[in-house]
């Protein structure tokens, strides 16, 4: 897998998951919503983690800079 986000996309995330995990746990949030929710912010924190969106794939996006895209080519 070759990485298509860049720091900027992936702090977001990081960010948002954060702020729905808070949500969640203090009770403004709940139920199914809640639950779908959760599942949203875990799947954030993984792609931020992993530096890859597969979603990103098909639409052809990448949030990386250019420079770094070269230079992760050269590595594979």
């Amino acid at each position: 897998m070759k990485k298509n986000m860049g720091t900027a996309d992936r702090i977001i995330r990081v960010i948002v998951a954060a702020i729905l995990v808070t949500m969640y746990a203090t009770g403004v949030i709940g139920g199914i919503l809640g639950g779908v929710l959760i599942a949203f912010a875990f799947i954030f924190l993984l792609t931020s983690v992993v530096g890859f969106c597969p979603l990103y794939v098909p639409f052809g996006i990448s949030t990386l800079r250019k420079n770094l895209t070269a230079k992760n080519q050269q590595r594979s």
